[in-house]
Parts: C-alpha cells; sequence; structure tokens
C-alpha cells in the first residue's frame, strides 16, 4: 500500500484508498487489528494525553490567529436581572443560570491536523483544490474522522540525551529515532501511532518559550516514521516540525509531506511527560477528535492505557 508515497515529492498525493477518501493511513485501522489492542488494554492505568484550556494558554500569533477565550455569556445575577431567558426574575431567583462560550484557532491546544491543512502547490491529499474544494467558510472535504484505537508507541528522544527538554530549533533526525527504539526496547510498526517527545511542554507555562523556535521533526525523520516505520500517524508534545525549517523559503514543509503526500494525519501539543516518567513506551492509543466538517484543525483529549503482555 506504501508504493503510493513515490512519485514526485513536490505533488500531493491521491489517495489509494477512492476517489473520496476523507482520512488517509486512518484507513490503516482496522476492526481485527483495534479489537486485539482493546484485549490487552489495562484498564487500571490510564494517561491523559491533553492539555487544559485556558486563558493566556499557549497559541499560534505569527500569522495573526486568534488566541483562546472564554466568556460568560449569561451569569446567575446577570439572568435575574436581564432575563434574557423570558423565565422570569424569581425563575432565576430560584434556578440561577450561567452559559460561556468559547473561541480559538481550530489549531489551539491539543488537536489533530486534518489532511486539508497544509498542501503542494495549491493541492492538497487527494487532489482537493481551492477552485473544488473550498467553500464561503469551511472546506467541504475533511474535518471528520473516525474515533482512532490504536497500538501506541512514544520515543522520548529529550531522553535520549539526558534532557528535560531539547534546544531550540532542534531537527530530530531518522538516526536519533533509531537510538530511542533500541534504547528503548521498542519497535514501531504498520498501523501504530508514534507519539514523539522533544519535552517542550515542560516549556508550556511560558507561551513565549513553548511557541518561538521549537525542536520538532526534520523531514528525514518524518519519512522514516511513514515510509519506514509504516506509521498511521504521528504526534508531537509542540507543533510537529522543527522550526525555523531545515529548508530555507519553506512553510511548514514536515506538515506538507505528512498530510498532503502521505495522507498522515498529525496529533500537536500533545502531554507527554506523564508517559515518559512512567517509561510506558508502549500502550493502546484512544483519540475521539471532534466532528467539526470542513475544519483544518479538531481539538482532541487523547488517552493512552497501558497494556498487558
Amino acid at each position: 500500500m506504501d508504493s503510493y508515497l513515490g512519485g514526485d515529492p513536490e505533488a500531493a498525493t491521491t489517495s489509494p484508498w477512492g476517489p473520496d477518501d476523507e482520512i488517509g493511513r486512518l484507513n490503516m485501522m482496522t476492526p481485527g487489528r483495534s479489537a486485539e489492542v482493546l484485549a490487552r488494554i489495562d484498564g487500571s492505568r490510564v494517561f491523559d494525553l491533553a492539555v487544559t484550556y485556558e486563558m493566556g494558554m499557549p497559541y499560534w500569533p505569527v500569522a495573526g490567529d486568534p488566541k483562546y477565550d472564554i466568556y460568560m455569556t449569561h451569569t446567575p445575577q446577570g439572568s435575574v436581572n436581564e432575563d434574557l431567558s423570558g423565565a422570569g426574575a424569581k425563575a432565576h431567583e430560584r434556578h440561577s443560570y450561567a452559559g460561556s462560550a468559547i473561541s480559538m484557532y481550530s489549531h489551539t491546544g491539543t488537536h489533530l491536523c486534518s489532511l486539508s491543512h497544509i498542501g503542494l502547490g495549491g493541492t492538497f491529499w487527494n487532489g482537493w483544490t481551492a477552485e473544488k474544494n473550498l467553500g464561503s467558510r469551511a472546506w467541504n472535504v475533511g474535518g471528520v474522522v473516525p474515533p482512532i484505537l490504536a497500538r501506541g508507541i512514544l520515543l522520548d528522544v529529550a531522553a535520549l540525551h539526558g534532557l528535560d527538554c531539547l534546544g531550540d530549533s532542534h531537527a530530530i533526525t531518522a538516526a536519533e529515532l533509531d537510538r530511542c527504539c533500541e534504547r528503548q526496547g521498542v519497535a514501531p510498526a504498520a498501523g501504530d501511532v508514534v507519539l514523539v517527545r522533544t519535552g517542550r511542554m515542560t516549556r508550556f507555562e511560558d507561551p513565549k518559550a513553548f511557541i518561538e523556535t521549537p525542536p520538532g521533526l526534520g523531514m528525514g525523520a518524518a519519512k522514516a516514521l511513514i515510509e519506514e516505520h509504516g506509521a498511521m500517524c504521528v504526534g508531537l508534545d509542540v507543533g510537529g516540525e522543527v522550526l525555523p525549517p531545515e529548508e530555507p523559503g519553506t512553510f511548514l514543509p514536515v506538515h506538507a509531506y505528512l498530510l498532503s503526500k502521505a495522507g498522515a494525519p498529525v496529533f500537536e501539543n500533545l502531554w507527554l511527560e506523564d508517559l515518559a516518567a512512567a517509561e510506558a513506551w508502549e500502550f493502546a492509543f484512544l483519540a475521539a477528535p471532534l466532528k467539526l466538517a470542513g475544519s483544518t484543525g479538531m481539538p482532541v483529549r487523547p488517552l493512552a492505557y497501558a497494556l498487558r503482555n
């Protein structure tokens, strides 16, 4: 199946799963594989891989995207005073009413990048283009994926170097991933979700330190995960790829490869500190991204469960 990865490296890929495919390598997730992982789950140990959404959290300000905001739409006393619900002041004195709303860029916090996020030469995964597939407010493709249940592997590159966090703009190489596999005694297999720890989450409380010049996957490492190890999708504890890019004059080239060339959705801003501390290198990975039709990113709360041998 991975033969589709050949051809022009600067051209988006037509899906081998058919003209209507919108989920790419998530098609590798079969009922049999999922059932095998589910049967091995140790329910006594669960790891929450999501960050908390709160005011002041890191966001992507470079291109003017909105930060995370939360505000009250209804307050208990306001409901008594203004009666916006129409139920009457006495009703709200008895039944206090509070409501809230949020707004943010869809790539804020822990999220999954849709295959419509980054393209090559104006074309995205499976031949999607703005002319054919972009509506007035959203794509008419992407943004909805099935619940993900697969074997997960954690490769701790920061620990490989004896660091709590890789240095700024550290480009992770394929050789470093191989050394992690050897050190940790794990071997990613076809259909796995491979998570890579840079340690950048140790800087999450400082938005500037977290966002600027992050470490991440270099192109060689990204290609190795897909083409050599057969990963279904990948995830990191930061934005995914090294910035600035290894190749000058490019914009998120690793994303372009993973999304539009390989059809591999990317998890970003995962909380991997607890998994790493427990040295839980192999686990059941469960995630149900919000079903946001046409969105380029979907917030998600992934979970990892330890596996029985």
